[in-house]
């Protein structure tokens, strides 16, 4: 048989399907750009001519630097934005905490009552703001640095937790402390009035007369800051801490002839050409062959003709 004889086996008009490119691994093609987590999507596949290879970063996150220095700022510029919020919870506390009454005496001022339950009132009241605080500060970084989850996110929050209790402490117990001084040194003796709140539970001591070391419930804040934290990072279903899309997610379909009920994951490349598409988003087809015409073929030549009459 001739090169130029039609075989009657051979289906007609149909080109022998291009071979997969020289080196490329076995698997079928996905369409151009489908990310490596898509539903059935083959990680070995063959990429198309211009599109990234499968599994790599996007360009947004590819060409991101991963600097320790900006981690490292990042983690600063929290706990300074956290710092900055104890202003006004010194100044909360300071309106919710009562004074404790004194009477001036020769020797200075002492308690009215033997007993006063105010400067306890008042530890107890910076206790819970500085541990409420801590909560909510932990909340906040972990939404708003969704893309720094991790150490930085804690570092954060607990330098910045303990930094905005030290600030709320030292004003709110400077709020009214000028007129108490004047009454001090200015009221005869047996004049009643009242010292504003401080606390005796917590502050900051030298170390050696040198290191200053917070201790007591000004530490309340950083450790509530700390344990939500890791609960939340405890909690997240992502190991990296990160919100990821839903493995069985269904991607939606770009590119030319995308209809509403397309089913085609991933996206096409500039340029690229969609390919005939299945139910679970890949194809077996070739992408250079043409797609089929709704007329009939054509007989094949020599092909018997159906009996007649």
């Amino acid at each position: 048989m001739s090169p130029d004889t039609s075989d009657p086996d051979r289906p007609p008009h149909h080109a022998e399907p291009a071979g997969p490119a020289p080196g490329a691994p076995a698997g079928l093609p996905v369409p151009a750009g489908t990310p490596a987590s898509a539903p059935g999507a083959d990680p070995l596949a063959w990429p198309a001519p211009g599109a990234p290879p499968a599994g790599s970063l996007p360009p947004a996150v590819a060409g991101q630097p991963r600097r320790p220095g900006r981690a490292a700022a990042v983690a600063l510029g929290g706990a300074a934005v956290l710092t900055a919020l104890g202003v006004p919870l010194g100044l909360l506390w300071a309106a919710i905490a009562p004074g404790t009454p004194v009477v001036k005496t020769a020797e200075g001022a002492v308690y009215a009552q033997p007993q006063p339950e105010q400067p306890i009132a008042a530890d107890g009241w910076f206790s819970l703001l500085g541990l409420g605080f801590g909560v909510l500060a932990a909340l906040g970084l972990w939404l708003v640095l969704r893309r720094r989850r991790g150490p930085v996110g804690m570092v954060a929050g607990v330098v910045g937790g303990l930094g905005a209790a030290l600030v709320a402490w030292q004003l709110g117990r400077r709020v009214g402390l000028s007129t108490y001084e004047h009454l001090l040194a200015t009221a005869p003796d047996g004049q009643a009035f009242t010292k504003p709140a401080d606390l005796r539970g917590g502050g900051v001591e030298l170390l050696f007369g040198v290191l200053p070391v917070p201790y007591g419930n000004v530490l309340l804040a950083a450790f509530g800051a700390a344990v939500t934290y890791t609960l939340l990072a405890g909690w997240s279903r992502w190991p990296s801490l990160r919100p990821e899309p839903e493995p069985d997610a269904v991607w939606p379909p770009v590119g030319p002839g995308a209809g509403p009920g397309a089913t085609v994951a991933g996206s096409a490349a500039p340029g690229a050409t969609g390919a005939a598409g299945t139910a679970d988003g890949l194809s077996s087809e070739p992408a250079d062959r043409p797609a089929p015409t709704a007329a009939p073929e054509p007989p094949a030549p020599g092909a018997a003709e159906p009996p007649r009459g």
